[in-house]
């Protein structure tokens, strides 16, 4: 029997066909592989296929076969990827602000190749970005690789950082002039990512939206702050952060009911100090950088949990809800609930 020209590609034909057709649950017949090959131009008989699968066994793949009827189908039984873990990850790219639209949908199609055609569609119906909040900035994905590089090799990087007007256009910082920092950390908070670099000039450790990023640039210099980032603790630096606002770190205590321990845990982590009031109450001392988002933080527990010092702090909320008590105040004079 004479051998066509895409005889030497059998076994990554078969490979694919096994990727693509087969699953725990779907399996092909010998006549099925005979055809799907047939496909690509390559011959096959009995004999060779079964050599084939056992070679392909021999190069790692997980193929086994049942019986149905009085035929044997045969699958690829396992995967590098579960299906379930590839749910996550779709979850993952889905509920991700800082990738866009578009390239969340290619992100996801890459994922279902990683499945049979008959568990991609399981993908598939996980599919629901329209209409999400999604950034804008398709560059992102190579400022993510520019940032890495820089950290690995441990260079200065410049770049130009925007804001968003009321126009809804991009207005440059600075008047379009260069920010130039030594990167130290990739942080993805909030569901943002943002780079964590130390300003030399400031001598203080700063963060950036990647997303509001532009013509980043590796500089030749080498970064500095080694020193500083040395006692650094990235995971501390987020935890005070609220919607990644900065500001110096103040020690607050805080004072609520036994039910909203969970509540700071969920925030802080387990080694927030907590001590108990009395049998109903706690106090909690934890170290933020006080800004509108960490009292509208207070705010949004609806009294669960209040600030009970420093007493500069506790004015501040207090201010806070003196100025919204006015702003949403009737044109009576009456006060509307807040």
């Amino acid at each position: 029997m004479a051998k066509s020209g895409n005889q030497k590609g059998k076994l990554l034909y078969l490979a694919e066909i096994f990727h693509r057709e087969t699953d725990e649950a779907h399996g092909l017949t010998l006549a099925e592989l005979t055809e799907r090959l047939a496909a690509y131009g390559v011959q096959a008989e009995r004999k060779t296929l079964y050599a084939d699968m056992e070679e392909l066994r021999r190069c790692g793949l997980d193929i086994d076969s049942w019986k149905e009827g009085r035929e044997y189908r045969y699958r690829l039984a396992s995967r590098e990827f579960e299906l379930p873990e590839l749910k996550l990850l779709v979850d993952a790219v889905q509920a991700s602000r800082f990738i866009t639209e578009s390239k969340s949908r290619s992100l996801i199609k890459k994922l279902e190749s990683l499945v049979s055609v008959h568990d991609a569609r399981q993908l598939q119906r996980q599919v629901l970005i329209a209409g999400r909040v999604k950034t804008m900035n398709e560059s992102i994905y190579y400022n993510i690789d520019k940032l890495h590089s820089a950290i690995g090799e441990g260079k200065q990087i410049r770049f130009q950082y925007f804001q968003w007007t009321v126009e809804k256009k991009e207005a440059l910082r600075r008047d379009g002039g260069w920010y130039c920092v030594s990167p130290w950390h990739l942080r993805w908070d909030d569901e943002n990512y943002y780079l964590i670099a130390y300003d030399a000039e400031a001598d203080r450790v700063k963060h950036y939206r990647v997303d509001k990023m532009k013509r980043i640039t590796l500089l030749e210099a080498p970064r500095l702050g080694q020193e500083r980032m040395a006692r650094f603790d990235p995971a501390v630096y987020t935890r005070r952060l609220f919607g990644m606002y900065g500001g110096q770190p103040v020690r607050v205590t805080l004072e609520g009911e036994n039910e909203m321990v969970g509540v700071l845990i969920d925030r802080f982590g387990k080694e927030v100090p907590v001590l108990p009031v009395d049998g109903a109450r706690f106090q909690a001392f934890v170290d933020v950088a006080v800004s509108p988002q960490f009292l509208g933080w207070v705010a949004g527990l609806g009294g669960g949990l209040r600030i009970v010092s420093p007493e500069p702090v506790v004015q501040k909320m207090q201010a806070l809800v003196q100025r919204l008590a006015e702003q949403y105040c009737a044109p009576d004079g009456d006060k509307t609930s807040v």
